[in-house]
C-alpha cells in the first residue's frame, strides 16, 4: 500500500503545500506524481489533466458570476451596513464576532448561496477590528470553514439539497433505497459534530489574543463607524441578490442564478452601463484564482481516478475492516485521504459509493448507519483540503493583509477542529443507528 500512487500524490500535496509551495502548483505537480508512479506517464497525465478541468467548469463559472456579484454589492453600502451592525453588536467581545462570523456564514449556503463569494466582501474590512481585539484569525477560519461546510452536510436546503441528492442517488444505484428524508434524518449528526469542532476552536484552542500589525486597512473601517443609510442603488442590488437566490432555488443551476441576478440589478440601474465592465473585472480578481484551483482540482481527481489505485485502496480498506468498529474507522479514513486530494465532498461520494455500500452491508451496519457513514466520509477532508474552496474562501479573506498562511492559519486548525470530531461522530453515529 505504501505503493500506492494515490496515497503517495496525496501525501506529496500535503508535504508540498506545508512548505508553503503554491496550491496550484502543488496540485499540478501532485497529478503529474500520481501520473507518473502509475505507469500513465507525463503526457497522458497532462491530457487527462486537462480532460478533467472539465468537471468543475460550472462551479468556476458559478464563482466568477457570484463574484461580480459581491463586487456590485461592494459598490452599495449593503457590507457597510452590515459591518456597521456587527462592529456594534460585538464591541469587545471577541467570542462573539466568531460565533456572528459563523451564523452569518452558514447563509451562505442556503438563505443567499453566493458561496464562499461574501468572504472577500465582509472580511477585509473587518480585519482591523478584529485587529483592534487581537482575535486569532484561526479561531475565524474555523467559524468561516464551519459556515461553509456544516450547512450543506447537515440540512438538504441549498448547497446542501445538491449534496444530499448526490448521496442518495449514488446508494440508490448501489443498491441501498434511501429518499432524501433519510438523508436529511442522519446527516445531522454530522453537523453536530462540527458544532463542537467549533465551540472548540473558538473556546479552548484559539481563545487566547494574538497580535497582528496594523496595516493599510485601517482606514477601511473608519466609514463603518458612521450609521450608514440605505439607498435606491442598495435595494436594486438587494433585490438582485435576492432573486439569484430564488432562481438558483427553483433551478438547481447557479450560474443561471448569478446571471439573473446580475441582469436584475442591471435593469433596476443598482449596476450602471458604464460600470459593467468594471463590476466584471473586480469579480475576476476576487473570485479568478479560487475558480481555476477548482478547476485544476477537478483535472487532479481525473488523474487519480485513471490510476486505478483509489479502487485498490478501497479494497485493501476491506481486506483489514476486521467488524464493524474498525469497517467504520477505515472506511472514514479512506474517504479522508481521498477527499483531502480532490477537494469536494460532491466529487467523493460516487468514487467511495460503490465500494463502501455492499462493504457497510455485510458489516451489518443498517440503512441510516450506511447513509451516516458515506455522507462522512464523503465529507471528511474538504476542510483542512489545500484545494478545497472551504480553505481557499477563508484565506481570500484574511489575508487581505498578507499576515494570514493559508496551510499554517487555515488548513491545519480547519482539518484538525473538523475532521477529528466528524469521525468520532461518524464511528459512534454509524454503529447506534
Amino acid at each position: 500500500m505504501l505503493g500506492n500512487a494515490v496515497v503517495i500524490s496525496i501525501l506529496l500535496m500535503s508535504l508540498l503545500c506545508l512548505l508553503r509551495l503554491n496550491v496550484l502548483l502543488a496540485i499540478l505537480l501532485s497529478a503529474l506524481s500520481a501520473g507518473f508512479i502509475s505507469g500513465l506517464g507525463l503526457q497522458k497525465s497532462i491530457n487527462l489533466l486537462i480532460e478533467g478541468m472539465a468537471g468543475n467548469l460550472e462551479k468556476a463559472l458559478s464563482y466568477i458570476l457570484l463574484g461580480a456579484i459581491a463586487s456590485a454589492i461592494a459598490k452599495s453600502n449593503l457590507t457597510i451596513i452590515l459591518i456597521y451592525y456587527i462592529a456594534n453588536f460585538i464591541q469587545n467581545r471577541r467570542l462573539v464576532f466568531c460565533l456572528s462570523i459563523a451564523f452569518f456564514a452558514c447563509f451562505s449556503q442556503n438563505l443567499l448561496p453566493v458561496h464562499i463569494a461574501f468572504i472577500p466582501l465582509l472580511i477585509p474590512p473587518l480585519l482591523p477590528l478584529m485587529n483592534r481585539l487581537k482575535i486569532d484569525r484561526r479561531a475565524v477560519a474555523c467559524a468561516l470553514t464551519f459556515g461553509l461546510k456544516a450547512p450543506y452536510v447537515s440540512l438538504s436546503v441549498g448547497f446542501g439539497l445538491i449534496f444530499h441528492t448526490i448521496l442518495r442517488d449514488q446508494l440508490i444505484q448501489n443498491g441501498i433505497e434511501v429518499s432524501l428524508s433519510d438523508v436529511s434524518s442522519v446527516m445531522w449528526i454530522g453537523g453536530f459534530s462540527m458544532l463542537i469542532g467549533l465551540l472548540l476552536a473558538i473556546f479552548v484552542f484559539y481563545r487566547k489574543p494574538r497580535e497582528y500589525q496594523e496595516t493599510f486597512l485601517k482606514e477601511s473601517v473608519l466609514g463603518v463607524l458612521e450609521n450608514p443609510k440605505m439607498q435606491i442603488r442598495d435595494v436594486g442590488v438587494l433585490l438582485g441578490a435576492i432573486i439569484t437566490f430564488v432562481v438558483q432555488v427553483f433551478t438547481n443551476s447557479l450560474p443561471l442564478g448569478g446571471i439573473s441576478g446580475l441582469f436584475v440589478m442591471m435593469v433596476l440601474g443598482a449596476i450602471k452601463w458604464n460600470e459593467i465592465d468594471e463590476v466584471m473585472e473586480n469579480g475576476f480578481k476576487m473570485m479568478a484564482f479560487i475558480a481555476f484551483v477548482m478547476l485544476v482540482a477537478a483535472g487532479y481527481a481525473n488523474v487519480l481516478k485513471a490510476t486505478g489505485d483509489i479502487q485498490s485502496l478501497v479494497d485493501f480498506a476491506a481486506s483489514l475492516s476486521g467488524g464493524k468498529l474498525g469497517g467504520a474507522l477505515i472506511m472514514l479514513g479512506i474517504g479522508l485521504l481521498i477527499t483531502m486530494g480532490i477537494g469536494t465532498s460532491f466529487g467523493t461520494i460516487p468514487i467511495i459509493a460503490a465500494i463502501y455500500c455492499p462493504l457497510a452491508l455485510e458489516l451489518g451496519f443498517s440503512v441510516s448507519g450506511i447513509i451516516l457513514l458515506v455522507g462522512i466520509a464523503g465529507a471528511l477532508g474538504d476542510a483542512g483540503s489545500p484545494a478545497s474552496d472551504s480553505t481557499l474562501g477563508p484565506t481570500s479573506g484574511l489575508n487581505a493583509d498578507k499576515q494570514h498562511n493559508h496551510i499554517w492559519d487555515t488548513c491545519v486548525p480547519t482539518f484538525l477542529m473538523y475532521n477529528i470530531p466528524l469521525i468520532i461522530g461518524g464511528v459512534i453515529g454509524a454503529m447506534l443507528l
